[in-house]
């Protein structure tokens, strides 16, 4: 057995019960001790008050080590059996040692567990103490087994009441998360043999060196492009359910109903996707959908910093680009991953030992890409999925796609949630500039280029947020990383419109850069930029006619060669191969993903070549033939911005005539509003074919449902001319108009916006306060925010330029801060007597609430919503707090509940996620309501009775499912229960008479948590 396993395989449930003997029990008063303790005092074996005998510490030893083995895989004992009865007397040795310490429990924590186990190693051999001689297996176990105990001896003085010091909540919280850790690292993996391990070590480094950096386009060194860390380039984006709209609804309106569930804004991609075990990631060309596969994939070899990722731990990464999978002939089983993917470890991995991390449930399944295979593959690819997950069902999953690549639901009956990536915000496209300069930066040689790039860079910032076409374009990663190269290649000059922007764009890759940079020497031969765009448009075309994202080397060298006599000027290069290699080295549009295969190095290039290839052949059938394939319909508005007026015009009228004898309904909408979104590059078109197009378009505005209306935003600023004001409409359109207008973010679409601050219904008026960090500040603020209805109603700061308009024109009692607002920001700017309820939401940096918020004195309702470092709730017990929500988003497969919640003695509601180990915190005596995530397969009612003895309604939720019946009959101890609300089978219910019960068996995984408090 690897010896680095060795330590893991005691649970917390088994380790903490034995360390808490070791202790004496706290007695009456003990939390009124501020002052440090030192251990001796601590001790159950030391001092008059005994309650533990050496001998009992040596059982105690002898219960752990035997625990150890029994835990290890058949086969696999860590050391040999007659060592047992040594290593567990060298432990015990060791372990009665911590009485020798000259150290207290702050201290000792301060320490770490591992310094705290060299310190009492070093006061044994000190005091002379007996080292007995143990082979080097028992070694291993002996030293594995003190590193865990002395975890759960430090997290155990964490736990004390006295131990209260507020520098110490930072490193209290590392040892919860260590533990939790080692929890989950138990549960997840199964004994392992060397081999697996020590083949698993090498993957993680393979995979991450493989997927640790991005391609920048318009930065080189020596190249056409460069490598950027993945750690400095990530920008987690927003991703929004597909079922998930409305932002913020109120929490509890008025009297004894229960509360409306708290909707759920646009969280970060990595944490929407945390909660669910199956996703469905939907996001436009350049989005980021790629680079948040490669982010998940290094952050899961790495396994590190994943605090609020925790179901990433002991998880193995299989990244699986269905553009290169989908050329074979059948699609890959586990065994032919690696092959699949041209991974050159793939011969040294052990048999079976892919089948045995996923049977295990340990797996990251990351699939890149099913708008990029052919159509007629995707139903091929989905059965394959399928029997996967049917083989294999208890791993992660995440799939990624273009929106309207499948159907909505496409995944639906195999438990996928979808998730939608949204547009950068202003605040994204700020911080991508600036990290895009700050790669520049390292590419410059002197001070002045470094001084000319910060002016470029400051000139970019206000272009941005000054200019309405190009924050239209700059809405991802990949149309803002080539506006950061064009400016800064043009000298601060920007071409408008997305048609000249990546003409300018191809201009500066293919021949300004090598130019300007003297790549070329005196006589070398250089190519063009027509020769080089005519041979890339072939290799594009054929691409996209055969609906592949890759071709082999050898067929893009023919296809060369075939061009070449119509393309005479390339030949100067030498044959075909010499032709591919200069493309490949100098255009910065090819690249090699594989041994032997050639792709673009992204779909939109590819997309806009062969569009003006299919326009300069004029093969208007065959783009019409496949305008409801989502992987055209990037071709077909490139194509009508390529074409001449009467081609446009021809076009657009086909693309009408297909919409019109389309069968279906959603197939009609994708296509009637594709030709909408033509528009916006056809400057010189055919009035008749302009009304026509918006004519049809009108058919399907208003939008009538939340997802419909995020649909009709892909349109564009076209769609804020089509939509209807508020006068006539119902709450629920009203609302959805407003989705749509919001999700386009230029300044054309807040006097829309404006038309509906005076609308009554919440939803409306809620998506309006969510919606103000896309657009001007100041604007928006004016037009939109100060003429919101105050009632009912939370306003949304993301900004301390946000927090400060809207309190400066307060009172604003229901407030959400979201991002990180430090504990000052909140003190010094809320007044104490003004907020009633308040959210923190995604808030990383407050740790102590009671510095943060503890002046609040008409606080009622709190929020913390992924808040991983506020656990501890000391300093609120003098709130009003009838209403407290504790969501971790992050953490899918771990229970958190906050530290001091038994304080609250006026809580009556209370939502929040336990698992195993939380039974044991302290809870508030007086919750009538009580929503339960339960991150395990059971949850003791009996312990809920006792705990919630005024409980009146229970909403239970199992995110992950159960198997088990659970029996509601101890309940019936609750004299006041109403409603009992649970997504499992159930048992006992004979026992709640007046009670009103709604059960549902769990046999796909929820998506999230229905019902809430």
């Amino acid at each position: 057995m690897d010896p680095a396993v060795i330590g893991a395989r005691l649970a917390s449930s088994v380790v903490t019960p034995l360390i808490k003997k070791l202790f004496v029990k706290e007695g009456p008063g003990a939390g009124l001790v501020d002052e440090p303790v030192r251990i001796s005092s601590l001790l159950s074996f030391r001092g008059e008050k005994r309650t533990l005998t050496e001998k009992d510490l040596d059982k105690l030893a002898a219960e752990l080590v035997a625990r150890a083995i029994r835990n290890a895989g058949p086969g696999e004992r860590p050391c040999p059996a007659d060592e047992d009865e040594l290593v567990a007397e060298q432990l015990a040795t060791t372990l009665y040692a911590l009485g020798d310490l000259d150290m207290n429990d702050v201290q000792a924590v301060r320490l770490g567990h591992q310094g705290l186990a060299y310190e009492l190693a070093h006061a044994t051999r000190t005091r002379g103490r007996t080292t007995l001689r143990l082979s080097q297996g028992g070694t291993l176990l002996y030293e594995r087994l003190l590193d865990t105990a002395c975890l759960h001896i430090l997290h155990f003085f964490t736990q004390r009441s006295a131990f209260v010091p507020r520098t110490l909540v930072e490193q209290s919280g590392r040892l919860s998360e260590l533990i939790t850790k080692i929890d989950i690292l138990i549960e997840r993996i199964p004994s392992q043999t060397a081999q697996d391990a020590g083949f698993e070590r090498r993957y993680a480094e393979y995979m991450t060196g493989k997927h640790s950096t991005l391609t920048i386009v318009g930065i080189d060194l020596s190249h056409a492009e460069a490598t950027w860390p993945l750690d400095a380039a990530y920008l987690s984006l927003e991703a929004v359910s597909s079922g998930e709209e409305r932002p913020l609804s109120a929490f509890g309106l008025g009297g004894e109903e229960p509360p409306a569930a708290p909707q759920h804004t646009a969280l970060p991609a990595d944490r929407a996707l945390s909660g669910h075990q199956r996703v469905l990631l939907r996001g436009v060309a350049g989005s980021g959908k790629t680079t948040l596969v490669q982010w998940l994939a290094v952050s899961t070899a790495r396994q590190e910093s994943l605090r609020g990722l925790e179901q990433l731990i002991g998880r193995v990464p299989f990244v699986l680009p269905l553009r290169t999978i989908a050329r074979r002939e059948s699609l890959p089983s586990p065994a032919s991953f690696l092959t699949s993917v041209h991974n050159p470890l793939d011969g040294a991995q052990p048999p079976g030992w892919a089948d045995r991390v996923l049977t295990a449930g340990r797996g990251l399944l990351l699939i890149d890409g099913i708008d990029e295979i052919p159509e007629r593959d995707r139903e091929r690819t989905r059965a394959w999925l399928s029997d996967l997950l049917i083989a294999y069902p208890d791993n992660l999953w995440v799939v990624t796609s273009r929106p309207s690549a499948v159907a909505d639901d496409w995944l639906g009956a195999q438990g996928f949630a979808e998730f939608t990536l949204s547009p950068m915000s202003r605040e994204d496209m700020a911080a991508f500039i600036d990290r895009w300069h700050e790669a520049a930066r390292q590419t410059c040689r002197t001070e002045e280029e470094r001084a000319t790039l910060g002016a470029y860079q400051s000139a970019l910032h206000t272009a941005v947020r000054t200019k309405q076409d190009l924050s239209r374009l700059a809405t991802n990663p990949l149309m803002c990383g080539l506006i950061c190269a064009l400016h800064r290649a043009r000298r601060g000059y920007l071409p408008p419109g997305r048609k000249a922007l990546y003409d300018a764009a191809l201009s500066m890759l293919l021949t300004r850069r090598d130019t300007e940079r003297h790549v070329y020497a005196p006589g070398d031969v250089q190519l063009d930029e027509e020769p080089q765009l005519q041979l890339l448009q072939r290799l594009a075309y054929y691409l996209i006619r055969n609906g592949e994202a890759e071709l082999d080397r050898d067929r893009a060298e023919r296809l060369i060669e075939e061009a070449l006599p119509s393309v005479p000027a390339a030949q100067a290069l030498g044959d075909a191969p010499a032709i591919l290699r200069h493309l490949l080295l100098r255009s910065g549009l090819l690249r090699e993903p594989s041994v032997s295969t050639v792709d673009f190095v992204h779909r939109t290039f590819q997309d806009y070549l062969g569009a003006k290839a299919a326009v300069e052949a004029w093969d208007v059938g065959l783009l019409i033939r496949n305008a409801h394939d989502a992987q055209w319909e990037d071709v077909i508005r490139m194509a009508v911005a390529h074409g001449r007026p009467r081609e446009r015009a021809e076009l657009l009228r086909k693309l009408l005539d297909v919409a019109r004898h389309e069968n279906g309904a959603e197939s009609a909408l994708r296509l009637f509003l594709l030709a909408m979104a033509c528009l916006e590059h056809a400057p010189d078109l055919d009035p008749a074919i302009r009304d026509e197009v918006t004519r049809n378009a009108m058919e399907f505005v208003p939008p009538m449902t939340i997802p419909r209306a995020r649909e009709l935003a892909t349109v564009g600023p076209l769609v804020l001319e089509l939509l209807p004001g508020p006068e006539g409409l119902t709450n629920e359109v009203a609302e959805c108009c407003v989705v749509t207008a919001s999700r386009i973010p230029v300044d054309a679409a807040i006097p829309y916006l404006a038309r509906f601050a005076d609308h009554p219904a919440v939803g409306v008026r809620a998506q309006l306060a969510s919606s103000w960090g896309r657009f001007d500040t100041e604007r928006y603020f004016h037009e939109v925010i100060l003429r919101l209805d105050r009632d009912d109603l939370y306003f949304v700061a993301e900004s301390m330029q946000h927090l400060r308009l809207l309190l400066d024109t307060g009172p604003r009692p229901w407030l959400i801060l979201r991002g990180d607002f430090t504990a000052d920001d909140i003190r010094d700017n809320l007044d104490g007597e003004e907020v009633t309820r308040l959210r923190l939401n995604r808030n990383h940096v407050v740790e102590d609430l009671g510095a943060a918020i503890g002046h609040l004195t008409n606080l009622e309702t709190l929020y913390l919503t992924d808040c991983l470092r506020a656990v501890f709730l000391t300093g609120l017990s003098d709130l009003p707090l009838r209403t407290l929500v504790f969501e971790t988003p992050g953490l899918s497969g771990v229970g958190v509940v906050p530290y001091r919640m038994e304080k609250l003695t006026a809580l009556e509601r209370l939502k929040v996620t336990i698992g195993h180990a939380s039974m044991e915190r302290g809870f508030p005596p007086n919750i009538t309501w009580l929503d339960l995530h339960v991150v395990h397969e059971f949850v003791d009612t009996a312990w809920l009775s006792s705990v919630f003895p005024r409980l009146r309604h229970l909403n239970i939720l199992f995110p992950s499912g159960t198997d088990r019946s659970i029996d509601l009959s101890p309940l019936a101890a609750l004299p006041d229960l109403e409603t009992v609300t649970i997504n499992a089978e159930i048992s006992g219910t004979a026992s709640l008479p007046g009670v009103t019960v709604t059960a549902s068996s769990v046999s796909a995984r929820p998506s999230a948590g229905a019902g809430s408090p």
